[in-house]
């Protein structure tokens, strides 16, 4: 019987980090884990490094942000210290994705007939024959 009773000296790692929104009964977590996702603290942690870390040329990590944080986005006024991080992040791989595809789709379609004799000094097979990269001439 004793031991079915929560220690008072052993700390929560996991704090209740949900929230009840006035306009619904049921309980907000930080991220899509629910109660077994991270406490709030630890929340603002994780979203801030995801954002810093997608300007290192990682905007995948933006992505992963949104998604994993997405409960923050959605509810901006219950979290709004991990709202601001995700929102963000959603702004620079929606940039990111706006400028990576056109720049593909530039470069596919576009081709030689765009470039004129530019294109075979920008296309990279031509680059590493040229080097002498390739095993083959």
């Amino acid at each position: 019987m004793e031991a079915s009773r929560s220690n008072p000296e052993i700390p929560n790692p996991n704090p209740s980090p949900r929230i009840l929104l006035p306009s619904s009964s049921s309980p907000v977590w930080p991220t899509i884990d629910g109660p077994l996702g991270l406490s709030e603290e630890d929340s603002v942690s994780y979203a801030r490094r995801f954002y810093k870390f997608g300007f290192a040329l990682l905007p995948l990590l933006w992505a992963v942000n949104c998604f994993y944080f997405w409960p923050a986005l959605r509810h901006s006024r219950a979290f709004p210290r991990i709202h601001h991080y995700v929102v963000r992040s959603a702004v620079g791989f929606t940039l990111f994705t706006a400028l990576f595809s056109s720049w593909a789709l530039t470069f596919g379609i576009g081709g030689e007939r765009l470039f004129g004799h530019v294109w075979d000094q920008l296309v990279m097979y031509n680059l590493a024959d040229k080097i002498g990269l390739t095993g083959w001439s």
